[in-house]
């Protein structure tokens, strides 16, 4: 019977097995072309807290060409500001961080779902984002019917409040205006009791002159 030759291995050169030699650390320290300094970069929302943040894409509606146009897709929130209590729609792109949207929720503000798609939402607004107020046609859709809900409750809920903001707002400024002239008008009801009582003090008293009859005569006038 013929023989089996054995089979063959691989051959390796004794170089290809040898380890890469490691970089030899030679302890030099070379120091950076160009120092780079920390910068605060400011957003504009420190003084603000996120009630709401969802990620959604919106669309505005151009008058001209009458369609819808994308505007980006990105992160949706309502920020509300920690002293004055007022309340804006804020989405950036979430890639360039460009502002889409940036108004203030206002009481006449009303959110309505989209024709045909539960999913979306529309609703009119003054916006700020291109540095100029713009009335908008926004519309907005989220990747389920229920953040979609979540974000026309909390509009409706905001705007609500707002207008009861704006309420209490002005019966305080009414009642300190009613307070301010009541103040005023005590300070002038005593100012004119004490123009009386100064008249009274710097009034002259003369006594009144005797009538012919009671004319006194002097001893030794009559004859």
């Amino acid at each position: 019977m013929a023989s089996k030759e054995p089979e063959q291995q691989p051959q390796h050169r004794e170089d290809e097995e040898a380890p890469a030699a490691e970089d030899e650390d030679t302890g030099a320290q070379v120091a950076p072309i160009v120092r780079l300094e920390e910068v605060a970069v400011t957003t504009g929302e420190e003084d603000e807290e996120a009630i709401l943040d969802l990620k959604a894409k919106l669309y505005r509606f151009d008058k001209e060409g009458n369609q819808w146009k994308e505007r980006g897709a990105g992160s949706v929130r309502f920020l509300k500001h920690k002293e004055t209590g007022k309340v804006r729609l804020v989405m950036r792109q979430s890639k360039t961080l460009k502002i889409c949207a940036n108004h203030l929720i206002i009481p006449t503000m009303s959110v309505q779902e989209h024709v045909g798609n539960e999913k979306s939402c529309v609703w009119h607004a003054r916006d700020f984002a291109d540095g100029e107020l713009k009335d908008e046609l926004f519309c907005i859709r989220f990747a389920s019917i229920e953040n979609c809900k979540n974000f026309m409750e909390k509009f409706q809920e905001v705007a609500e409040s707002q207008q009861k903001k704006e309420e209490n707002e002005d019966a305080r400024a009414t009642a300190s205006l009613l307070d301010k002239l009541t103040v005023e008008e005590k300070k002038t009801e005593d100012k004119s009791g004490e123009d009386v009582s100064v008249s009274k003090e710097g009034e002259t008293v003369t006594e009144p002159a005797p009538a012919d009859g009671d004319k006194k005569s002097e001893p030794g006038s009559s004859a």
